[in-house]
């Protein structure tokens, strides 16, 4: 098949869960299939980037994406003035809508367009409409029942006028989930929370459900990681810029961290991960026990001195790639179920699962007193990825879909 296949971020380098997705899926598939990604490019993409997926894809087109505070007003004045969901209209870009129009004119034609994640539908469906021959395949992969984002930061939120926003925002995303789900031919799920979550917004209709498959990695081509004995590091991974992220590591650093310290004094606290928010400085934790690194493209040398890897997530939705980095490179995890949703998670045989600042601080303290609980449970960890998330085995089922 002939497939184009829409991305809303460059799938290369792995350093965040959408990418993760995209790029093991995008692998399965240009290797059966005549695969030509369209992505929207960052001022931080690179052309080493670009070259890999060329290796791979039959073509590769990019379409440049800038954000400012500035235009983000004046998208959200249009989605209240419009009815539309923010994170949709923000989007909308000409030269992206110029690429689909001259693509569904392309000849041979495409049987097949392919949406990564919710932002993209708007452009696969446009194609569709606008396709010269045969009427292409629509497959939109769903990697989150994307309205519970800002329907469970709304729930945490103290501001009334951000709270209102973010629940309405949950509403006019719920509506648009429901409605463009069904006008896709084949809709794949991260997770069966994720479509349980949207199918319950239509009642009286089903959503169409070509499969649930979880987000995997290359467990086999990536060897455990060799961690420094009685390691004191809490580590935290993930692109602060993502609002769950940068909520769930305040929640652990303001109330879950000063009781990790009162019982292990050298614990350090390190987060890692593009635009921290500035109140991790002014959370009280001393200097020498916390470690903010920003961005970093090799995060191993943080990692063999972990003693404990953290995921707080107290909002989100889909699966965490961070849980399956963490199992992979075999360090041993602390989740909140929210943080723990969409994977197979098995408290004290995989990863502790902790949901109050009390209990998640005593699981991490656990993790770094007693070196036995630490090792049993970072390889109950590589085991489930190899078992249960390895992209050749589970992606079979794409062949399925394509069918």
């Amino acid at each position: 098949m002939k497939i184009l296949f829409l991305t809303q971020v460059l799938p290369y380098p792995l350093d965040a869960g959408p990418k993760v997705r995209a790029y093991y899926v995008l692998r399965y598939l240009a290797a059966r299939h005549d695969v030509t990604l369209l992505s929207f490019v960052r001022a931080t993409d690179t052309p080493t980037a670009l070259a890999h997926l060329r290796t791979f894809c039959a073509d590769v087109i990019t379409v440049p994406m800038t954000r400012s505070k500035i235009k983000d007003a004046g998208f959200l004045l249009q989605s209240l003035a419009l009815n539309r969901p923010f994170i949709i209209e923000r989007d909308r870009v000409a030269a992206m809508e110029a690429e689909i129009a001259r693509l569904a004119r392309a000849t041979p034609p495409f049987d097949a367009v392919h949406a990564d994640q919710l932002w993209m539908a708007p452009y696969a469906l446009r194609f569709r409409a606008a396709a010269s021959g045969r009427r292409p395949l629509a497959v939109m992969d769903q990697h989150n029942a994307v309205f519970m984002i800002p329907q469970r930061l709304a729930s945490a939120e103290h501001n009334p006028v951000k709270r209102a926003l973010l629940e309405l925002e949950a509403r006019k995303l719920a509506a648009f989930e429901v409605r463009t789900c069904r006008a896709f031919d084949r809709v794949t799920w991260v997770t069966q929370e994720d479509f349980a979550a949207v199918q319950a917004h239509s009642p009286d209709e089903a959503i169409p459900n070509a499969g649930v498959l979880p987000i995997c990695g290359d467990p086999e081509s990536t060897p455990v990681i060799e961690r420094t004995p009685g390691a004191r590091r809490v580590t935290f991974l993930g692109g602060l810029h993502y609002p769950p992220n940068a909520q769930g590591v305040l929640w652990f650093a303001q109330q879950s961290f000063p009781q990790v310290l009162a019982a292990v004094p050298d614990a350090v606290l390190t987060v890692i991960g593009k635009q921290p928010p500035s109140a991790l400085h002014e959370s009280g934790i001393p200097v020498r026990n916390l470690d903010v690194t920003g961005y970093v493209d090799d995060p191993t040398p943080y990692l063999a001195t972990t003693g404990a890897y953290i995921v707080p997530l107290l909002a989100g939705g889909g699966m965490r790639v961070k849980i399956i980095d963490g199992w992979t490179w075999g360090v041993p995890i602390v989740s909140t179920r929210v943080g723990a949703e969409g994977v197979e998670a098995i408290h004290g045989e995989n990863m502790l699962l902790a949901d109050t600042p009390d209990d998640f601080a005593r699981a991490v303290v656990d993790l770094l007193c007693e070196p036995t609980q630490n090792a049993a449970i970072a390889a109950g960890g590589r085991r489930t990825v190899l078992d249960r998330y390895n992209w050749k085995t589970v992606y079979r089922t794409w062949d399925t879909i394509y069918a």
